[in-house]
């Protein structure tokens, strides 16, 4: 029997805010026809980019390439004002398809600008989302990218200053860049909730969960995804020996192999579960048949579809779907046609992260389940896979250091 195994990371692979950028667009091709345009890629992922665009798809870099009166989607990275702006101006049909838990740190961002104070903004340089956030205070934000760049950051007053981040980065980089923002502003406020999101810290955890038994573990994932690249990072200082990603089984160099038993798998947030499958299709023609599934966390979060869906474009007929809405996305009877039902809030039945009800703006919450990455069966035969905890590091701790709360 072969000593040869593959240790599956879950949860893994889409999460919510992706799911729902992505069934935006596959809905609103439905609704108004080919062409819709999108402003950047919807999500960071080049298969999903492609598939869409067999559809009917266009991806552009800003609306003012999009023919007046179109159909154009805002990505799940977020935008500033000033494309909601420019948008108006070239009377376009604009669907916000912004990931909920993106708005919540843009709506942060306002109120502590509102407030007067200086916004110490952790994240990427260039990055979409970064370049969103700085637009909804661009006179108050400083960003700050990663623990090199706290001793350079000037503000007006040590007494007002706040500290908020992008929300695919790795915990515990952006814990320690917070500490030592703390430790130059003693004084400093916390973002009312975790900015990072739910589904970066479960599969980072799900990653640290199965590193330390790793000789080989693969991410798959864009190169452009920046919480798959933390999860290479997360899985390398988790005691992996290597750690590469991968756009699917086409990247995978057959040298990593060489003295391998155990091998790690895991996706990105924008990578479909298809391409899991694929991995695991071509690790078992090379002997790595027996896969067990390592459980960090069950995630239930879903948010609902943007509300503009389904609105007729400017000058427009009202949208009809060709085919009949499944039975689930039927709005009881007597509601408004864009009713969603929502909880008050929501849980997650064992450990993990969930996305905090109180800071996710309520019409964007939903309960009733879509595909998940722990869901599709169809793509990871049953039969395959077996589960197997390992008891190993507790999840991440919350990444904003303990001081001053914002109420």
């Amino acid at each position: 029997m072969s000593d040869r195994r593959v240790l599956l990371a879950s949860p893994r692979g889409f999460c919510a805010g992706v799911e729902r950028a992505v069934q935006t667009v596959e809905k609103a091709l439905d609704l108004y026809g080919p062409p819709v345009y999108v402003r950047h890629q919807i999500v960071h992922n080049k298969h999903v980019v492609e598939a869409l665009e067999q559809r009917g798809a266009v991806f552009v870099e800003e609306v003012d390439e999009v023919p007046s009166g179109a159909v154009v989607i805002y990505s799940a990275h977020g935008i500033a004002p000033e494309v909601r702006s420019a948008a108006a101006t070239r009377d376009l049909h604009p669907i916000d398809a912004t990931c909920p838990l993106v708005t919540k740190v843009h709506r942060e961002a306002e109120r502590f600008a509102r407030e007067d104070y200086d916004i110490l903004l952790i994240g990427h340089a260039g990055h979409e989302e970064v370049v969103g956030t700085l637009g909804h205070a661009p006179e108050r934000i400083h960003l700050v990218d990663g623990p090199e760049d706290v001793a350079d950051v000037k503000v007006r007053d040590p007494a007002r200053v706040a500290w908020l981040s992008q929300t695919t980065l790795s915990v515990d980089e952006t814990a320690a860049t917070a500490q030592q923002l703390r430790e130059r502003f003693p004084l400093l406020q916390d973002p009312p909730s975790e900015d990072i999101c739910y589904a970066t810290q479960n599969r980072q955890t799900a990653v640290r969960r199965v590193a330390g038994e790793c000789d080989l573990l693969l991410v798959v994932g864009s190169a452009n995804s920046s919480n798959s690249l933390r999860l290479v990072e997360v899985a390398l200082d988790a005691g992996a020996r290597a750690a590469h990603l991968v756009d699917d089984p086409g990247g995978i160099d057959e040298g990593w192999f060489d003295g391998v038993r155990t091998v790690g798998l895991t996706s990105g947030a924008s990578a479909p579960e298809e391409l899991v499958a694929q991995v695991l299709d071509y690790l078992a023609e090379r002997g790595y048949g027996d896969v067990s599934q390592v459980e960090a966390a069950e995630e239930h979060t879903v948010f609902a579809l943007p509300h503009e869906l389904g609105r007729p474009r400017p000058g427009g007929a009202a949208p009809v779907l060709a085919d009949p809405a499944p039975a689930d996305s039927v709005p009881d009877e007597g509601q408004p046609t864009d009713f969603v039902p929502v909880e008050p809030a929501l849980t997650e039945p064992t450990t993990g992260v969930s996305a905090p009800a109180d800071a996710v703006p309520a019409d964007a919450v939903r309960t009733d389940a879509v595909r998940t990455s722990t869901d599709r069966t169809d793509a990871v035969p049953a039969e395959t896979v077996r589960t197997e905890p390992i008891a190993t590091n507790s999840a991440p701790a919350d990444p904003r250091p303990p001081g001053n709360d914002t109420p």
